[in-house]
């Protein structure tokens, strides 16, 4: 199941953790998944979940349904 999460160090940036491919790192504005890139080497330290709805106009929900990814409770 994806989780949204945002950092406290780059507010510019959602993060989205896709079980099974890894982590990415999109902008935090309409449309912003289009431009998403996976990342590593991501610290953790400073990342909180957030609820997915909050990425609402960013495109990533669109394209879960898209890729038939589930949403974390």
């Amino acid at each position: 199941m994806v989780g949204l999460y945002r950092s406290t160090k780059d507010l510019e940036h959602w993060f989205v953790r896709i079980p099974g491919i890894g982590w990415a790192r999109f902008p935090a504005k309409v449309n912003g998944w289009a431009e998403h890139r996976m990342v590593t080497m991501l610290s953790h330290r400073h990342l909180n979940r957030v609820p997915l709805w909050l990425a609402f106009n960013t495109g990533l929900l669109e394209n879960m349904d898209k890729l038939g990814l589930e949403c974390a409770a």
